[in-house]
Formats: C-alpha cells, sequence, structure tokens
C-alpha cells in the first residue's frame, strides 16, 4: 500500500504516510476494538495492530490488555474496483472522473459513468469461470452481486450469454436503485448543518467515554502521569 499512495515520489513522503498505520493501529486499540471490519487490501494494518497490541501486553505483563482484534470481511462489495481498469481499487483519488461512483452522483452521471466503464468485446460467461482473466467484467458482476443480493453465479444465470449492451443499462438501474436514496438523504443532512453538528457533538462524546478511560489506564501502565 506504500508503494501504492507514494507512487513515483516516494523518496518525499511526509512523516504522515510512513505513520498511518500506527496512527490506525492507535484508532483500534483505544476503543479495546475485538473485529474491525476491513477490504482484503487493509488486513495488514490489523495484523500491524495485532502485533503492537500482542508486545504491549507482554513488554508490560498485563495480559489481554488489549485484545487481538480480528479482521471482518465482509462478502462481495468489500473491494470495489475502478471502472475504468479493473485490476486496481476504485477510488475518490482516481485521475479519472470516470473511474468512481461518488455516492453524491446524480442518476444520469452514474448511467453515464457505467457505460463508458472498460469491458471486453466477449459476451458475459454462463459460468463464473469464465471471468477468470477478465478483471473488468469480474468487477461490474461483482457490483451486481453485492448490490442485488445475489451470488455471481446467480447473475451470469440471468445475464450469460448476453453482451455488455444489455448488462450495463440493468447495472446502471440498479446502482441509481440503490445508490440514489444515499445521495438525497447525504443532500438532505446537508442543508441541515446544525443537526449535522449535533450529531457530531454526540459521537465525540460517547467515543470520549470509551477512549478516555483506556488512555488513562494505558498511562498508568507504562508510567506516564498527566
Amino acid at each position: 500500500q506504500f508503494k501504492e499512495k507514494a507512487g513515483k515520489n516516494a523518496e518525499k513522503q511526509s512523516l504522515g504516510l510512513y505513520a498511518y498505520p500506527s496512527l490506525m493501529a492507535a484508532d483500534i486499540l483505544v476503543y479495546h476494538a475485538t473485529h474491525v471490519p476491513v477490504g482484503e487490501d487493509q488486513k495488514q494494518h490489523v495484523e500491524l495492530t495485532r502485533d503492537i497490541a500482542g508486545k504491549f501486553n507482554h513488554d508490560y505483563k498485563i495480559e489481554d490488555f488489549f485484545p487481538l482484534p480480528e479482521p471482518l470481511i465482509q462478502g462481495p462489495g468489500a473491494r470495489i474496483m475502478s471502472l475504468r481498469d479493473g485490476t486496481k481499487k476504485m477510488s475518490k483519488s482516481d485521475s479519472s472522473e470516470n473511474a468512481s461512483i461518488f455516492l453524491r452522483d446524480e442518476p444520469d452521471v452514474i448511467a453515464k459513468k457505467i457505460k463508458k466503464a472498460t469491458t471486453d468485446p466477449e459476451p458475459l460467461p454462463s459460468e463464473t469461470a469464465g471471468l477468470e482473466g477478465r478483471a473488468e467484467a469480474k468487477n461490474l458482476v461483482g457490483i451486481y452481486s453485492a448490490l442485488s443480493g445475489k451470488s455471481d453465479q446467480e447473475v451470469l444465470g440471468e445475464f450469460g450469454g448476453k453482451g455488455f449492451g444489455v448488462f450495463k443499462p440493468a447495472l446502471a438501474d440498479l446502482v441509481v436503485e440503490k445508490v440514489g436514496p444515499i445521495g438525497a438523504e447525504l443532500r438532505r443532512l446537508e442543508a441541515d448543518p446544525g443537526h449535522l453538528e449535533s450529531i457530531l457533538r454526540d459521537g465525540a462524546a460517547r467515543a470520549s467515554a470509551i477512549a478516555d478511560p483506556v488512555v488513562a489506564e494505558t498511562k498508568k501502565i507504562v508510567g506516564f502521569v498527566d
């Protein structure tokens, strides 16, 4: 992930990028989390967190003070790939505006992005084995699967043998159906900043109620004095 984030400027990166895994571990440990929902590409961060927690418990001879968190990797949709390159993760920082679908995208924008999504000239296969080596096709089928609640095989049972000229409009309709209401709710919330501020204050108070005692006990264990 460092290579992906740093790109060609690895020698000029700030401390922020190097320290990020430690900060992520702190965010997990301060709440004594036992399970962390992550994508497959983020699992190594949880593994680092487990190492840090285990070393702390061992070094200070306090067994299980920090739980060793387990990665919770969800099923279909846990990692959506770029609409322009099926081998790259969909990202808000992608240089192509058509590579990602955003929650605020209007229905016509979503449909346009899916219509322009990179594909190959072959029709969809009837079996999941036929998706191997077809990253873009596999990605689009995976998106349909995640949003419809169907397995990849069920999706191919419906669309196998059909071209993307048939599949893409169906996928666009499904994405609009599922993502559209989320975008509408986002716009509603953004129109009421006072309500958003109250949610943030409440969330911060609830988080502090959990984290503050853990921080205090950690300082006590290592001998720090406020």
